[in-house]
């Protein structure tokens, strides 16, 4: 009987870690055409065209008249941020945005880092490519795809490119510079929206390959956060001879197993991979990782089913757009930030910098098809794809900011992505981390890179 038992445990434990061992799968790469009607017979037109952000007295006034005629409910009292957008701080916003907020010149910002558009998949693919002005004797610039997500653009990147292109006189070490290259997500901002159903994370993730190939790179570095992340990770899955390695700042973990180990863990964090800053960022847990999601959830919901019906409301009112997005900049930032009158929003961020986002979309009508992302990538069920099942071999490093929407120890990260060479604890910051903390992302960028390329 004992013999029996032994070699049904044998038996057992090869099944196991046979069915539970790693596998190097990649994704399929396949093809696409996105563009209106059907694909031309003819090759595409591969060139790449500068481009430059632009704007019009018509544009302007017409926002403005808008903002004049505005209708805003009154907020209950003592609400603060609790009930969405508190009104009585959107009042002050819409002033700033009437009579300070200069576009134009803000515009001229835009246009300080080199953009481009060119053709991918049926679609004119909008992008910015920063190259380091000065190199060091010997020095070559390594090549770094950043995406953004939603409600966010190219834009959040603005203030972490100089960090990566010119290290040296930013406070940082130049044994690493990068040329740095953001383009837009298809359907946001100055990228061209989809025609056609289906354009989800992984279209995505093989436009944003043929592009890097299109500039000349063979092997490259990724980077992202929100949706950005998504999309690395699948370009890790489609094609990871090419990547060099992914830094994320977030991560989309399919398991209901780490989630039980943590409560059990709880108590004895050691005994079950947690550390002591796991279990202060994961607890409460009840409200860590049901209530705090429910709570932020509920524009997810909406997007994943029937995102046009809001997107027509949000494309025809300024100030409906810019409640809508700025709310999730402050409670995406921090939750506790919902306790306060004005949403913590000016603790982080300037209303400029914070209004640019929201014009990059006003002035492309594309906040509609922003929301489509979700119903193209969650309209099938939430984490139904494979490539959510699916392991990533490439190198990888990990930024887990302190205020992220959801804490991910380094535990349940390497359960997706195996080969995790750096996990950070980041000293502050929350979602939108190239935006809110660009120095401390681009030194964590800088460390991991480094443990692949020592000097």
């Amino acid at each position: 009987m004992w013999l029996e038992i032994l070699l049904a445990s044998v038996l057992g434990f090869v099944v196991y870690w046979f069915i539970s061992r790693d596998k190097e799968e990649t994704l399929p790469l396949g093809d696409g055409w996105w563009g209106p009607g059907a694909k031309p017979t003819g090759g595409e037109d591969d060139s790449i065209r500068p481009f430059k952000v632009e704007t019009s007295d018509e544009e302007i006034n017409d926002l403005h008249q808008r903002i004049e005629k505005v209708r805003l409910t009154s907020p209950l009292e003592d609400s603060r941020f609790h009930y969405g957008f508190n009104s009585n701080y959107l009042k002050k916003i819409l002033s700033y945005w009437r009579n300070e907020f200069d576009w134009r010149k803000q515009v001229e910002v835009l246009n300080r880092y080199p953009h481009f558009k060119t053709k991918i998949e049926g679609l004119d693919i909008h992008f910015i490519h920063v190259k380091p002005a000065q190199l060091p004797s010997g020095c070559t610039p390594k090549p770094l795809l950043m995406v953004h997500g939603w409600p966010g653009s190219f834009f959040e990147f603005y203030n972490i490119i100089p960090f990566l292109t010119d290290p040296k006189n930013h406070g940082l070490s130049d044994k690493h510079i990068f040329e740095v290259i953001c383009p837009s997500i298809p359907g946001y901002g100055y990228s061209e929206a989809s025609s056609k159903k289906g354009l989800n994370s992984i279209a995505t993730a093989r436009i944003f390959y043929k592009l890097m190939l299109r500039l000349g790179f063979q092997k490259f570095y990724i980077q992202g956060g929100d949706w950005g992340s998504l999309i690395c990770t699948n370009m890790a899955q489609l094609v990871p001879s090419h990547v060099k390695g992914l830094h994320v700042n977030m991560a989309l973990i399919l398991s209901n197993f780490y989630p039980l180990t943590f409560l059990l863990g709880r108590h004895f964090p050691g005994l079950f991979g947690y550390t002591a800053r796991d279990v202060e960022l994961l607890h409460p847990m009840k409200e860590k990782l049901f209530f705090s999601i429910l709570r932020e959830s509920g524009y997810l919901h909406i997007q994943s089913t029937k995102p046009d019906t809001v997107g027509c409301a949000l494309n025809d009112s300024p100030v409906g757009l810019a409640a809508y997005i700025l709310e999730k900049f402050s409670t995406w930032t921090n939750s506790e930030f919902r306790d306060l009158e004005d949403g913590g929003l000016e603790r982080k961020f300037s209303l400029d910098d914070l209004l640019t986002n929201i014009m990059i979309y006003w002035t492309t009508g594309t906040i509609a098809s922003s929301q489509r992302f979700y119903k193209e990538n969650m309209g099938r069920g939430f984490m139904a794809d494979k490539h959510y099942r699916m392991k990533v071999h490439v190198p990888t490093g990990y930024a887990a900011f302190p205020h992220e929407l959801i804490h991910t120890p380094e535990k349940w990260v390497r359960l997706k992505y195996p080969n995790l060479v750096c996990y950070s604890y980041m000293a502050r910051g929350g979602h939108f981390a190239a935006f809110e903390e660009p120095e401390l992302l681009a030194r964590d960028i800088c460390k991991f890179v480094g443990l692949l390329e020592p000097q």
